[in-house]
Formats: structure tokens, C-alpha cells, sequence
């Protein structure tokens, strides 16, 4: 499958792996839609990327994705591959003080978004000639980071979607493949994970996506670059051991605090 001459979805799309994304397929002459929640992000992009389509949305509201299905389609009847990438990811520190619905926040971003925009969007998708939905997970979906309890859990429970839509549609002309990213240099890498992070470097965006779509136009069901391919290799091979280290590196920032 060739990433070029089509109609493609961005969930997410105004910063990080999804901007770069845009901005690769964008230059390949694809016409590029991507979302967000923040109005003032989405201008920007379009600033920055002059030939965008942009919709202001949020991956976590049901009605908000029924909306944007609507306006979508009403302009982009070609659509044929979504992206599903919008994410949250938190350093949460488990039995504190909290609103029980904000626990679940990476669940609500990162499973049930991807969830109810392919559910939204399959009908549409399956009358196309041939479609594409990629849901980015992580390396983390293998091997879990203590720092982050619940963004692991929704992208496992991503990952485990991901196999079964996968088996449900083969044979139906729609592409489905899985991203799992490494941990990538953008904000949300280095925002609360700074101490956490620290001394450890992330893969380049632009490397992170041009070996996303080579893998994609290869024909592989599961990218994984870098130390994501470690990770899900070490948890088949030796999972406690990697789990281990896991544990450590997220105790670094608990011991500098």
C-alpha cells in the first residue's frame, strides 16, 4: 500500500508524532485532515502547514466524534485511512487524592477514542476501494512503566483491540496496523517525565515516521522501531527482567524529588 494520493484522518494531530506525521504525508501529496482539541494549536498548524484541513475535536467525547464524522465526510467523501493517535500520558502516583473519572483519562483518550472513531467510521471505510486505519499504541503496551499505570494499561488493552479488528476485517479490502513508538522527543515525552527521563534520549520524530510509513507501504501489521522492538521481544523472552528495569528508571524521579 502506497501512503500517497489519498484521504487521511489525523486524531491528535497539532503536536508530536502527529504533526510530524501530518507533515510527511502532507509532502507526499496526500490531503491531510488532523484534530485537536485547542483551537489556538490548530491555527498553528495550519500556519505551519500551509494545505492542511483542520477540525477542532476531542477524541475522548462520543458526540464529538459523531460530529466530526458528519463534517468530515461532508467534505472528504474519498476519506480512506484514519490514524488514530490522540493520547494523554501522566505520571500518576496510584491511591492519591483524586476524581475517580481523572484517573481514567488515558482510557478515555487512548482506548475508548480509538475505539468509537473506527466504530464511527467503518461503514464509510468498508466502501472504500482500499482503506487504512492505524492505531498508535507503545512500546509500553509490551512491557509496562510503573510511572505511567494507566496510559500502559490503555495502550495493552489498544494493542489487544488492535490483533481482534485486525482478525475481524481480514479479507475486507481495509489495511489495519499497529504503531508502537518507542519513546519519541516531543512534548509529551519530556513533560512530566523529566526527571524520570532524564539522560535518556528519545527517537527523533521525523525518524519515528519515516520508518512508520516504510513499514506501512512494506505491508507490515505491527511497527515497532527502536527500543519498542526490544521491549516487545524482552517481554516474550524475559519479561520480569525488563519489568525490573522499568521499576527502577521509574523510581529515578521519586528519589531526586
Amino acid at each position: 500500500m502506497m501512503l500517497k494520493q489519498r484521504t487521511v484522518l489525523i486524531t491528535g494531530g497539532t503536536s508530536g508524532i502527529g504533526l510530524e506525521m501530518a507533515r510527511q504525508l502532507l509532502g507526499r501529496g496526500n490531503t491531510v485532515i488532523v484534530t485537536g482539541r485547542a483551537q489556538d494549536k490548530l491555527e498553528a498548524v495550519q500556519l505551519a502547514l500551509p494545505g492542511i484541513h483542520t477540525f477542532r475535536s476531542d477524541a475522548s467525547d462520543p458526540e464529538a466524534i459523531e460530529t466530526l464524522h458528519q463534517d468530515v465526510l461532508a467534505r472528504f467523501p474519498a476519506l480512506d485511512t484514519l490514524v488514530n493517535n490522540a493520547g494523554v500520558m501522566r505520571n500518576l502516583r496510584l491511591g492519591q487524592s483524586r476524581d475517580l473519572r481523572n484517573v481514567t483519562r488515558e482510557i478515555e483518550v487512548g482506548l475508548n477514542g480509538p475505539m468509537w472513531m473506527v466504530e464511527q467510521f467503518l461503514p464509510h471505510l468498508r466502501q472504500q476501494k482500499s482503506a487504512l486505519i492505524v492505531n498508535v499504541s507503545s512500546g509500553l503496551a509490551f512491557v509496562p512503566f510503573p510511572a505511567a499505570p494507566i496510559y500502559c494499561a490503555a495502550k495493552a488493552a489498544l494493542h489487544a483491540y488492535t490483533l481482534c479488528l485486525r482478525a475481524q476485517l481480514a479479507g475486507t479490502g481495509i489495511t489495519v496496523v499497529e504503531l508502537a513508538p518507542p519513546g519519541v522527543e516531543t512534548p509529551l515525552f519530556r513533560g512530566e517525565f523529566e526527571k524520570e527521563m532524564k539522560g535518556e534520549k528519545g527517537m527523533d520524530p521525523a525518524q519515528l515516521v519515516r520508518r512508520a510509513i516504510a513499514g506501512i507501504e512494506a505491508g507490515k501489521a505491527e511497527i515497532r522501531p527502536g527500543l519498542a522492538n526490544v521491549l516487545k521481544i524482552a517481554s516474550r523472552v524475559a519479561p520480569g527482567f525488563m519489568f525490573k528495569q522499568m521499576i527502577k528508571l521509574s523510581q529515578l524521579g521519586a528519589k531526586a524529588a
